[in-house]
């Protein structure tokens, strides 16, 4: 809805403009006039005509202030009201790079290229939104279509005991599947609005990365992963311990998930100088080119054939913390050989 807006051209302005003239030229006459020596009628005589002429002039000047001011400060800015209304609307491509009438850059110009540096995030952020949202959706559906399409068939009375357990485990490992997209999503969530402010602390980086490892000795016993490690003794890091745990349990989850049976997964943690180097290196399908550019996006799955084991949300995590913890993460792959990711502070 359209807001009203006072006039330029307001006769409020224009009795301000009258008695600020009426008073210097009062003030200028009595200083100039008070040596010599006027009859009443004189001084009545020319009052009025004196009245006249300043009434005069504040109407030429209030017309060209009006002017000036309609020309340089209201065009302008019902530019950027227009602007601003069109952002609002949700239309952010409506700006303009100039709005000042006259050659040259000022103030005016300057808000107007704010504003379309607004409006460009404000874009890029209603992109990520809406992709977040049918990503997230989409997710949801496949692990619930899951259980739903499973939990129909188990109330099959004739249905025999071994595809029943097969049916249960299969609606488990949805119901995991669809915990884990969750917990996730409100863990990223936190991590991009700082609602957790990392609390450092110096501890010893070698023995969290050997917890984290045991938690997987299950699944490389299930696949028969060679696991081999080459790890400095005592690597003490000041940083988030418990931010720091959730990228090693992501990298070793999805180096674990993406090598075959039979397959190495090798993690290193050395000091180099002054820096900590910690690499996660597998021999699984390996990361082509372009996968590689947008490994860290959300939901991004560059390997179709296992998109089944995961939801994208592993690596924007880990890229997460590893930007509030101030360290580096580089990724190196050949394709069909295997891949590394190595974190460094």
């Amino acid at each position: 809805m359209k807001q009203k807006t006072t006039s330029i051209f307001s006769l409020k302005r224009y009795v301000i403009i009258f008695l600020f003239i009426g008073f210097v030229v009062t003030c200028s006459f009595y200083l100039f006039l008070s040596s010599f020596d006027f009859t009443g009628e004189q001084i009545r005589d020319n009052a009025i005509f004196t009245f006249l002429n300043i009434l005069f002039l504040s109407l030429i000047f209030c017309v060209f202030d009006g002017i000036q001011r309609k020309i340089t400060i209201e065009r302008p800015v019902k530019k950027i009201l227009k602007m601003t209304d069109e952002l609002a609307r949700g239309n952010f491509f409506a700006g303009e790079d100039k709005v000042s009438t006259f050659p040259g850059r000022n103030e005016f110009d300057i808000i107007a290229e704010n504003i379309n540096k607004m409006a460009e995030e404000l874009s890029g952020i209603e992109t990520l939104r809406t992709d977040f949202v049918s990503n997230v959706s989409h997710e949801l559906k496949t692990p619930l279509a899951v259980i739903g399409n499973y939990s129909t068939m188990l109330q099959a009375q004739e249905l025999p005991k071994e595809k029943r357990m097969e049916y249960a485990v299969a609606i488990s490992e949805a119901t995991g599947r669809l915990s884990e997209l969750i917990t996730n999503i409100l863990k990223l969530n936190k991590l991009e609005n700082q609602q957790i402010y990392p609390e450092k602390q110096t501890y010893n980086l070698s023995e969290q990365l050997a917890e984290c490892i045991l938690g997987f000795e299950d699944v490389w016993e299930k696949k028969n992963i060679i696991l081999d490690t080459d790890m400095d003794d005592e690597l003490t890091v000041t940083t988030n311990q418990e931010l720091l745990s959730l990228v090693w349990n992501n990298l070793l989850s999805n180096a674990f998930k993406f090598t075959d049976e039979g397959g190495t997964v090798l993690v290193t943690a050395k000091r180099a100088g002054e820096k900590v180097q910690v690499s996660v290196s597998d021999t699984g399908c390996g990361i082509s080119e372009d996968t590689g550019k947008h490994i860290f996006d959300k939901f991004y799955q560059g390997d179709t054939s296992h998109a089944t084991k995961g939801n994208g949300l592993g690596l924007a995590l880990v890229k997460r913390v590893i930007d509030i913890c101030g360290a580096e993460i580089s990724v190196s792959s050949t394709l069909g050989k295997g891949t590394t990711f190595t974190v460094t502070f």
